[in-house]
């Protein structure tokens, strides 16, 4: 998205919801969660499922040295063990596998998602084993740069958005679709903010 847009996109949030544009006035605009396209990027998001930043640096940081170019013929070209040897549980190793044979086969074309809509991109993103609705949004959201999607199942959106909003409890994935429909169509906008808070109230947290 070019640079006008996303400065739109911050301020048109942050007047459906006067606290976002209260993190953007305190911290600034979030950083770019943009990321290139394709098969490399998709790998580092399923390592990415469900375990720490830290730890998915980690294991990330393995499986990019031990494949040296990250493709599917690499992935393909090793066993379970050896792609668990990076640090990938044996359900993620085979998530890996999944996706590097849908990828090779012709059957997952990361170019053509770039015309779909939202909804029929994750309609396609999630026939594939080991991509969740999460995972696809996360690409929507990095790769694809739509402006309005929501990851409801993200952890940290969730913890966000109790402490900006002033929630009793964190909400449960059903609740945060709801929470979200006031400000479409820049949900985006809303969540990279939120994320970004996050960060700032778990770096209070642990200095505290």
């Amino acid at each position: 998205m070019a640079t006008k847009l996303i400065e739109d996109g911050f301020h048109q949030v942050g007047l459906l919801e006067p606290r976002f544009a209260e993190v953007l006035r305190c911290h600034g605009e979030p950083p770019s969660r943009k990321r290139p396209g394709g098969f490399e990027t998709m790998l580092k998001i399923i390592v990415q499922q469900q375990v720490s930043i830290a730890s998915a640096d980690a294991i990330w940081g393995r499986l990019r040295r031990g494949l040296g170019t990250v493709n599917p013929g690499a992935v393909l070209a090793l066993d379970d063990d050896a792609l668990r040897a990076f640090g990938l549980s044996r359900q993620k190793a085979a998530y890996a596998r999944s996706l590097a044979e849908a990828v090779a086969s012709g059957s997952l074309n990361f170019r053509r998602l770039h015309s779909m809509a939202d909804e029929a991109v994750i309609d396609d993103l999630v026939q594939i084993k080991g991509i969740g609705r999460w995972t696809a949004e996360i690409y929507l959201l990095g790769v694809l740069q739509r402006p309005d999607i929501w990851p409801a199942a993200d952890v940290a959106l969730m913890e966000g958005s109790r402490d900006l909003l002033g929630l009793p409890e964190r909400p449960t994935i059903k609740k945060m679709g709801p929470l979200a429909e006031p400000w479409r169509p820049y949900r985006t906008y809303a969540a990279r903010l939120l994320w970004l808070h996050y960060r700032h109230i778990s770096r209070r947290e642990t200095a505290g």
